[in-house]
């Protein structure tokens, strides 16, 4: 499904799609296109990128980066959301944190204990 969903070849054009987008939140899946679980992601985000369009925008970037988003090490999603409702939930609550000028929002579900490492 990777093959439906843009992709950023290098970090500047991560930098100039962040950049470009200035009412949009942009959603960036880091990790390989022939991973299982990256697969799995890619079939969630090609199949809500057109529900969420007018307030996201999807990327793949084939390189995996960690990003802290300020609330320890449990703070990312490094697994694949099966749900589409499920995504578009969490992009959703990030978008309207990021208008409201929120550096940190509250997950629309509790996924402390779901996933252990």
């Amino acid at each position: 499904m990777s093959y439906l969903l843009p992709h950023l070849r290098s970090g500047w054009a991560v930098d100039q799609a962040i950049l470009a987008e200035e009412e949009r939140l942009v959603v960036i899946r880091f990790g390989h296109d022939w991973d299982e679980t990256c697969v799995q992601m890619d079939e969630v985000l090609a199949s809500v990128a057109e529900t969420i369009k007018n307030f996201a925008v999807i990327y793949l970037v084939n390189k995996h980066i960690m990003i802290d988003l300020g609330t320890g090490n449990n703070n990312k999603i490094n697994w694949a959301l099966k749900d589409k409702q499920e995504f578009i939930d969490i992009v959703e609550t990030v978008y309207r944190g990021g208008r409201k000028g929120h550096g940190l929002v509250i997950a629309p579900k509790d996924y402390s204990t779901k996933y252990r490492y």
